[in-house]
């Protein structure tokens, strides 16, 4: 679909909708589609494309600047080096081959390697720096490791406009410009922070105390709608309480079963966790959308993995699972196994040396053979009773 439509005077939008894209990087659910932003900012001297878009939708970027009658572009910024956002980079440059390519060092890098773009096409930018239009100034915010190390935000002073590239953004295709069903967002926005920016929460943290002192209209990331006047603090003030160490009193139950003594046991414990008053989560790994457990991953304080035992380890979805959540790196504070094994199990210790990146307290697995009996049922209420008591304490400890 090619659209361009206008931001504020002489601010365009000129990116790419994707409505049919289910699987991104071959890994991650993609629900609701996803679209590539583009933003052409043109001042009364100078103009300047913010991003481009994935290189299957080049040709919407150019009908959209060829509807706009762009004429010359002079500078082409990349906030970010990867595909998605560069990959039509060189068929710009084509187009346009007065434009030069503004980047962090490391961008510079990354896309001569990734788009073999000669060397004198770019213009090296340091963090803070800034880039005249005439009357548009282009400020340039260095934010290595949201998500990747070469990333930077692009500021535009007198439209108060913050273009955030990954940052803030949502894997949502609609025909919004702006966010109008706030609630539709959220969710989006959530799920792409689960999958993509959760690893590096802290960093994250950190920059959104760097932008705090920013006056901003709008944030127009690349991915999903664009967060216009009083929409902007529904993404930060989500940002700041997904990146801060506060957890809920909620338990992710990602389990798999093959013969019912697995989910007997998980069954039970669920039960017990609600009656003790405490938010369940729970994940059948035979079939899942790894986003929802991503996502449910974002404010829980405990997981407990339920899993059968396959040739003395865990079943090989539930290894899947536990490297997930590895690799995110939620802010758990306590983790839990429960499981089933028929002649032999060392499934505790495999799980356990899986996830070395969760910083978690690792409390009493309740792993039995056969079927669970009474006292396997008990040992199911004693893990209920202290992961209540260890929540409580973290409440406490959190005032």
């Amino acid at each position: 679909m090619s659209l361009r439509r206008e931001l504020k005077p002489n601010i365009y939008a000129v990116g790419a909708i994707d409505w049919d894209r289910r699987l991104f990087d071959e890994l991650i659910p993609l629900p609701d589609g996803t679209s590539y932003n583009a933003y052409l900012v043109k001042g009364i001297e100078k103009t300047a494309l913010i991003d481009t878009v994935d290189p299957t939708m080049t040709d919407v970027l150019v009908k959209n600047l060829e509807k706009l009658g762009t004429g010359d572009i002079d500078y082409v910024i990349a906030n970010h080096a990867e595909q998605d956002h560069s990959g039509a980079l060189p068929k710009i440059l084509d187009l346009y081959p007065s434009a030069k390519v503004v980047c962090t060092p490391k961008c510079k890098d990354l896309l001569m390697d990734l788009l073999l773009i000669p060397e004198d096409k770019f213009i090296t930018v340091a963090d803070g720096e800034t880039l005249s239009l005439g009357d548009k100034t282009l400020e340039f915010i260095h934010a290595p490791w949201v998500h990747w190390p070469e990333t930077m935000l692009t500021y535009l002073r007198e439209d108060k406009i913050l273009f955030t590239c990954d940052f803030l953004g949502s894997h949502l295709a609609t025909s919004d410009l702006f966010v109008t069903d706030e609630a539709t967002v959220y969710e989006a926005a959530k799920r792409y922070y689960a999958e993509i920016m959760m690893p590096f929460r802290i960093t994250i943290r950190k920059n959104l105390a760097r932008i705090s002192d920013l006056e901003i209209d709008m944030i127009a990331p690349s991915h999903g709608p664009v967060y216009n006047y009083n929409t902007p603090d529904i993404i930060l003030n989500a940002y700041r309480d997904w990146t801060s160490d506060d957890v809920k009193n909620e338990v992710v139950i990602p389990y798999i079963s093959m013969h019912g003594s697995t989910k007997k046991m998980i069954d039970y414990f669920a039960e017990a966790l609600i009656e003790r008053g405490i938010t369940v989560k729970k994940f059948n790994l035979s079939g899942i959308d790894i986003g929802k457990l991503a996502m449910a991953l974002v404010d829980a304080a405990t997981v407990v993995i339920g899993s059968p035992t396959v040739l003395v380890g865990p079943h090989p979805k539930v290894v899947y699972a536990a490297c997930l959540a590895n690799a995110l790196r939620p802010k758990l504070r306590f983790a839990s196994i429960i499981g089933s094994y028929g002649w032999g199990s060392r499934m505790v210790e495999q799980l356990s040396g899986m996830m070395p990146n969760l910083k978690v307290e690792l409390l009493d697995p309740v792993v039995i053979k056969g079927v669970p009996s009474e006292a396997d049922f008990k040992a199911l209420d004693r893990l209920a009773d202290e992961i209540v008591n260890k929540h409580k304490e973290q409440s406490d400890k959190n005032g």
